[in-house]
């Protein structure tokens, strides 16, 4: 505007003015046009942004980035428009869920225009037809939901309010890419008692697990005693078993050390003498063992024939002799 203006008073001083430079004053206008044409007609577009230009008021193009030309007076670039990813922040409003409680909501939109024309013509503001609709859009999805389930669903309310926004949208010229739901707020009273229940339910799981615990505790404790009597009863049966054979060894160990003492005895019987010695040997033991039984019993029973020691010995030897005899062989 400044240059139209700068260009008018030029002109008006060529043609009105001093009368030495008039002669001079199609040269000036012939210049002074062309800078103005250069300045108003030359526009260089920035990377990731498109302008609407309007001829005579009405669409006429969207200029490109890099250099353009539009007819000055004529063109005017009515609308910038930039076509990067924006985030756009909605403010929070309350919203009321299925079972009747408040959650104090807010989120974030990004979206790009992709249509400049329909950005500049098809709504007054896009922006704020979006910031509206999504709000609308979230309080109607939050309102179908119970407050565990809108806690739990920002995912779900996402994608709901993209396929809203993105539907209308079509016809702004702008794309929704994405919707986040930054806060799900509820109301004080909620808070304590989602705290409350939340320690209950720690409180629970601690007590089940101390339960379970305890009951693993007294199982292993049960399977160790079972395991240690199950070893010492095994230990037991192997040593009854190991004593067992033990005495069955020592007892044949004995009857063959017995036999052979028999055997020792009826050899040194038959030899030359033999049968003399058994006889003073079967007298001394006599002897002996009534003398043993004199000194530990109080009651003595004293044999009929006590005087005749000949007989005992004579019935004793009649014994080793059938012994002798049944040695021999056939």
């Amino acid at each position: 505007m400044l240059l139209k203006i700068i260009g008018v008073l030029i002109a008006t001083v060529l043609i009105y003015g001093y009368e030495p430079i008039r002669p001079l004053w199609i040269p000036f206008a012939i210049i002074a046009l062309a800078v103005v044409f250069v300045v108003e007609g030359v526009r260089v577009v920035p990377q990731q942004s498109a302008w609407v230009v309007e001829r005579l008021g009405k669409f006429h193009q969207v200029l490109e980035p890099g250099l353009n030309v539009i007819i000055p007076f004529i063109d005017r670039v009515a609308y910038r428009h930039s076509l990067k990813e924006v985030p756009l922040d909605v403010a929070e409003q309350v919203c009321i869920t299925k079972d009747n409680t408040q959650l104090v909501v807010d989120g974030l939109i990004y979206f790009q225009v992709t249509d400049p024309r329909l950005a500049s013509y098809g709504t007054s503001d896009y922006v704020t037809a979006i910031t509206q609709l999504a709000q609308t859009t979230l309080r109607s999805e939050v309102g179908k939901m119970e407050l565990d389930q809108s806690l739990q669903s920002r995912d779900v309310i996402n994608r709901q309010i993209v396929a809203v926004l993105d539907e209308a949208g079509r016809s702004w010229g702008v794309k929704v890419l994405r919707y986040e739901v930054k806060n799900l707020t509820p109301p004080e009273a909620i808070l304590r008692a989602m705290q409350a229940q939340i320690t209950a339910e720690r409180e629970k799981r601690a007590l089940i697990a101390k339960s379970e615990g305890e009951k693993q505790q007294e199982i292993n404790l049960a399977e160790g005693e079972k395991q240690a009597a199950i070893l010492t009863s095994e230990g037991q049966k192997q040593s009854a078993i190991n004593k067992a054979q033990g005495e069955a060894t020592a007892l044949r160990v004995v009857a063959d050390a017995t036999a052979a003492a028999v055997n020792v005895v009826a050899e040194a019987i038959g030899k030359e003498g033999g049968l003399q010695a058994a006889n003073l040997k079967v007298a001394e033991l006599y002897i002996g063992a009534f003398g043993n039984l004199a000194k530990t019993n109080n009651t003595m029973i004293v044999p009929s024939n006590l005087a005749d020691v000949a007989s005992v010995v004579a019935s004793a030897m009649t014994v080793l002799d059938r012994t002798r005899a049944g040695a021999k062989p056939a």
